[in-house]
């Protein structure tokens, strides 16, 4: 147990240190696996973890799903997504604000991440919410929480990286996250419209769209629809697997992206060189947290935590409510998928114990991380709009988020008190 807490008390002074916390991870884990088991155990340990995931078949899923995501945002199939869902409800007060969450959902079906989400976001809705007259705040906080639909709505990075640390099936995590990413992004809207009827001065109504130019607009988002089809389709028909999926998502993403002209010599290799940092980055950390997670599985403190949770005689509910709160107050203060590559170790046993689907704790884990991803001080979100939008100020966008804050934590709420609602698509996979 000593060992473990010194442990993560070393990897939080690294972070102080502003060491980056894949080294810092890497760093304590084959350390403390040195002074616990021998260095030349360490060495080989270590050796085996960078090999097997360098080499693993199933982690290609992770550059083709990024690799598939930067070729749909050069391909501008962000812009038909945001017309198609403006054309219909645009013209209501916080119309604009609505289409950007329902675009956000569409993107996120055919992009993975939560900061690519948000980050198209900001090019493609925020113009068109400042020239019809909406706040700084509300048009900033309703596309720093719809980027966070990313990560939910399949597929998903986050996903991918959490069924292939605790060896769950990405396919009904996949499945899992439809429904709940659904019902997010329906308490977001619902959340725009209460926000709206509060203040109406920061969301003018829009004109109202003929059905023609509705159908006109529905015709330009077929590319996505097909790529959702192909990949997710395939996936839950059983007609490929996930990696397989990713592949051809990758593939037909380029397709478009090539058919429509957006693809030069100059973009491609802009794209996979940008696919290429990401990837560089998610394998650091993934390779840092299992040399850490090794040397945390060598060391009493797991035994200890599940005895201890035990002695305590809490519902087994109770106990999950406690992680997740603590998850909520750490995603305030760390970078949300290092911290979830942290914890795992020690919460996924303890949830396993208490005979919970480890498929509908994989949907918790990815709601704490939205949550993350927009709570103030370091929420990615929030910056990355900041970054983008310099003259909105970081005030206007905490300010605009705080709702969307909130009713993530009440959909959160929601889904621990009904699991179902997260594992009856799944349920059809069996």
């Amino acid at each position: 147990m000593t060992e473990a807490l010194l442990g993560f008390g070393a990897i939080f002074v690294l972070a102080v240190l502003r060491v980056p916390l894949a080294f810092a991870m890497g760093l304590v884990g084959f350390a403390g696996m040195g002074l616990v088991r021998g260095w030349v155990p360490a060495l080989a340990s270590t050796a085996q973890v960078v090999h097997e995931t360098g080499f693993a078949y199933t982690l290609s899923v992770v550059p083709l799903f990024i690799l598939m995501g930067n070729f749909v945002a050069r391909a501008g199939l962000a812009h038909e997504l945001f017309h198609a869902a403006y054309t219909f409800i645009g013209h209501r007060r916080g119309g604009l604000a609505q289409a950007t969450i329902a675009a956000c959902a569409g993107f996120g079906a055919i992009c993975g991440s939560s900061i690519a989400t948000a980050a198209t976001m900001s090019k493609v809705a925020y113009p068109s919410m400042k020239r019809l007259g909406y706040s700084d705040s509300l048009s900033t906080g309703v596309i720093a929480a719809g980027g966070t639909l990313g990560i939910m709505i399949p597929p998903s990075t986050i996903m991918v990286i959490y069924g292939i640390v605790t060896e769950t099936h990405i396919g009904k995590l996949f499945a899992a996250g439809v429904l709940p990413g659904l019902l997010t992004a329906a308490m977001m809207m619902l959340a725009v419209s209460l926000v709206t009827a509060r203040n109406p001065e920061h969301a003018p109504a829009a004109d109202k769209h003929t059905w023609s130019e509705r159908w006109q607009a529905l015709r330009g988002i077929w590319g996505v629809i097909v790529l959702i089809v192909v990949v997710l389709g395939g996936i839950y028909g059983g007609f490929f697997t996930a990696t397989e999926g990713a592949g051809m998502g990758a593939s037909g993403a380029f397709l478009f992206a090539l058919a429509r002209g957006r693809l030069s010599w100059k973009t491609l290799y802009e794209v996979l060189v940008e696919s290429a940092r990401t990837t560089a980055m998610l394998f650091a950390l993934l390779i840092a947290a299992t040399i850490f997670a090794n040397f945390i599985n060598f060391t009493s403190m797991p035994f200890e935590l599940k005895d201890w949770l035990v002695q305590l005689q809490a519902s087994p509910i109770m106990i999950v409510a406690a992680m997740m709160l603590i998850y909520i107050l750490l995603g305030m203060v760390m970078e949300e998928l290092t911290m979830v590559l942290l914890t795992i170790p020690l919460f996924f046993p303890v949830v396993m114990e208490l005979g919970f689907d480890p498929v509908w704790f994989g949907v918790l884990i990815v709601m704490v991380i939205q949550i993350g991803m927009i709570s103030p001080p370091v929420g990615m979100n929030l910056f990355v709009i900041n970054t983008l939008l310099p003259n909105v100020g970081l005030k206007a966008i905490f300010k605009g988020v705080s709702p969307y804050v909130g009713v993530q934590i009440i959909t959160l709420c929601l889904l621990m008190a009904f699991p179902a609602f997260s594992l009856w698509l799944p349920s059809f996979m069996d």
